[in-house]
């Protein structure tokens, strides 16, 4: 039974999926008499935790109910009080944790707060499930760096273009949505100047659930080759955008986008472009948590080539272009031979309309 229940907890928690950040999401299931008696989840970051939630919906004594949490109870004060003092005043006398927190601020506090007040406490219940729900913050927390995921869409021949530059759409409608689920999940999107300069893409959220939305938009552009007019700088989202560029962006050209409301920060150059190892520790002191890398070509490949990507998803459409002078998904990432190759190892393959999304770690 406890493996029901806490999937239960699991799945309470990703209904806050992509409104957590930069928290983690968590689920919480309040058990007595094998009946479940109160649920909750926290719904948004700032907002109360999973297992205050919970016993905030209790109408009766607890002393002999059991409390499962996808994870290990707070221990600190936060934008909300600790979660463990809450629970040992409810009465609850067994907790159940998935998985400790990863936080080096809680990790293991909040067990032995509990015991502490003669709390039973169980822990690793569902864990593996419980931390791959939470791997973006498990990641952040502890490298304090976006967690990057690469997305693709490609002909069979692993094009994403003609040799014209037509583009859209290589993918089906349900690929599409799929790329806007994702996006929602993730607290920045992210592309090359090349993409804002060919597609002008607004890079915002779009979900038949909910109004148009909009989470962090970062643009690669060394020398500030932006165009004034994009739409990531005059739509009402343009505060969200963050231009990250060298010393080689011309200070008109800075001054115009920041009066527009973007942000612009300069960092270094690695081999002619941003440095790409530079800009995730930058996005990660502004508290951005994740990274949607959506391209083009050659940011793919500088980002593959500095090792900072974590996920790659590809959206494999039924269709051929041929051509040398079609564009492939990435660029040149220096391999010579095999063994030099970066190696993925596919975690969920399936069908999705027209497509097959396929879905990969990077292993190296």
């Amino acid at each position: 039974m406890n493996e029901l229940y806490m999937k239960q907890a699991i799945e309470l928690a990703q209904r806050a999926k992509g409104r957590t950040s930069p928290n983690p999401m968590v689920g919480c299931v309040i058990v007595k008499d094998d009946r479940i008696i109160a649920k909750g989840y926290h719904h948004h970051c700032g907002g109360v935790h999973a297992e205050v939630d919970a016993l905030n919906r209790v109408n009766e004594d607890l002393s002999d109910a059991t409390m499962y949490v996808t994870l290990e109870p707070c221990s600190h004060h936060g934008k909300q009080p600790p979660c463990c003092e809450a629970i040992a005043r409810s009465g609850i006398k067994k907790v159940v944790v998935a998985t400790l927190d990863p936080n080096p601020i809680v990790n293991g506090r909040g067990i032995a707060y509990l015991k502490s007040q003669h709390v039973d406490i169980e822990v690793g219940v569902c864990e593996d499930e419980a931390i791959h729900m939470n791997k973006i913050f498990n990641h952040y927390i502890t490298h304090k760096t976006p967690y990057v995921l690469i997305k693709a869409a490609i002909t069979l021949d692993g094009k994403i273009a003609t040799k014209t530059g037509e583009s859209q759409w290589i993918s089906g409608p349900q690929s599409l949505n799929y790329v806007h689920q994702l996006r929602n999940e993730y607290s920045s999107i992210g592309v090359g100047v090349n993409t804002i300069i060919v597609d002008n893409p607004s890079l915002t959220i779009r979900l038949p659930e909910q109004d148009n939305q909009c989470h962090h938009r970062i643009i690669f552009d060394s020398k500030g080759r932006i165009p004034l007019h994009s739409k990531v700088l005059n739509d009402a989202f343009a505060s969200k955008t963050i231009i990250l560029t060298t010393s080689l962006m011309p200070p008109n050209i800075k001054e115009t986008i920041i009066q527009k409301g973007a942000r612009v920060i300069e960092v270094g150059s690695h081999e002619g472009h941003v440095d790409i190892k530079e800009s995730m520790h930058i996005l990660g002191s502004l508290g951005i948590d994740s990274l949607f890398l959506e391209g083009g070509s050659e940011i793919i490949a500088s980002a593959l080539k500095a090792k900072i990507v974590h996920e790659v998803h590809i959206a494999l459409a039924p269709k051929l272009i041929g051509g040398q002078d079609a564009k492939g998904f990435m660029g040149d990432i220096g391999v010579e031979s095999l063994s030099q190759a970066i190696q993925l190892e596919f975690t969920q393959v399936e069908q999705l309309g027209s497509d097959i999304i396929i879905k990969a770690k990077v292993v190296n």
